[in-house]
């Protein structure tokens, strides 16, 4: 199941393809040729066996010609087979665009970092090194200036440091969410989704206190599940209630990272209850798994209240 987390981490370098040269560049001091344009090219690195040999993101920067290339993947855990595709991809994207290229692994786990740094044996005394961003290469990005100018930045600044100590948190944190205010909505609801679940609960506590920030996340939510009412009823305007509120709930559930099972996704579609659907739609905002969507109404407020408990304590619900 694809996680929030690891899509939201691609999302940084699909918005703006010119931020893989910054990682390259700023963090890891690698010199990156000048560009013109930076842009996204085919992720598909082997024709063989395209399922297994898909890169995240695949970034061709270009000054009339391809001078340069970076193939992103985000790496949450250790994957044994990474080691043989990672040199597989530059390799096979090298011979494709004609140019150099890099492979960028970008983790938010410190011994993940670790794992994928490692040296690739290649036989005869080759080896193949990846480039690697884990979260001490990030730095703590606190200056409101700078995350305007980065915003990409400065939300991979909170996935690295949200968790810290808490008043370093709150500066970074602040940053992040001030400096994607100005972004179009679509990226602002998915950045603002990224910055809370990585938070502490501390700091996401003291964010909500300051000035222009109150209800911040809450408010994100509500706009991310009226949206995805909207264009679910949009879409359906040429087929019935049900199948409208379905593609309403199917696109808040992808929106918040939860992915349904096939299985799951068939139960919607095929759900012809409205009332049902709209208790789902109701819901979505607020479970933490699709799983908890389908629960009875008696385990599922048994569920929500014993994850409210802790919160009260500390004034507000952790949201996953």
């Amino acid at each position: 199941m694809v996680s929030l987390k690891h899509e939201g981490l691609i999302k940084l370098v699909r918005d703006r393809p010119a931020f893989a040269a910054d990682l390259l560049g700023e963090l890891l001091a690698v010199k990156v040729p000048q560009f013109s344009k930076a842009r996204l090219v085919d992720v598909t690195l082997n024709q063989v066996k395209p399922a297994e040999y898909r890169a995240d993101a695949v970034v061709l920067f270009t000054r009339g010609k391809p001078v340069f290339g970076a193939i992103v993947e985000v790496q949450l855990r250790p994957k044994k087979r990474k080691r043989y595709t990672w040199p597989l991809y530059a390799v096979g994207a090298r011979a494709r665009e004609r140019c150099p290229f890099v492979v960028l692994v970008v983790t938010p786990s410190a011994a993940t970092a670790k794992w994928a740094a490692r040296p690739i044996e290649l036989g005869g005394g080759n080896q193949f090194r990846p480039h690697v961003v884990g979260p001490d290469g990030v730095p703590k990005l606190t200056d409101p200036t700078r995350a305007r100018r980065e915003p990409q930045l400065a939300v991979l600044s909170v996935m690295a440091h949200g968790k810290g100590e808490t008043t370093t948190a709150v500066a970074i944190g602040v940053a992040a969410a001030k400096a994607i205010s100005r972004l179009p909505e679509e990226q602002r609801l998915l950045y603002s989704l990224l910055i809370e679940t990585n938070l502490s609960e501390a700091a996401r506590k003291a964010i909500e206190m300051q000035p222009g920030l109150v209800n911040f996340f809450s408010a994100a939510q509500r706009r991310n599940f009226e949206r995805g009412r909207a264009e679910g009823k949009a879409e359906g305007k040429t087929e019935g209630k049900a199948e409208a509120t379905a593609a309403a709930l199917l696109k808040i559930l992808t929106r918040r990272g939860l992915t349904p099972t096939a299985e799951q996704r068939r139960r919607i579609i095929k759900c012809a209850d409205v009332a049902m659907l709209e208790r789902w739609l109701d819901r979505s905002l607020s479970v933490s798994s699709v799983d908890e969507l389908f629960a009875s109404p008696g385990k599922a407020s048994r569920s929500v209240h014993r994850r409210r408990q802790p919160a009260a304590a500390n004034g507000r619900r952790r949201s996953r």
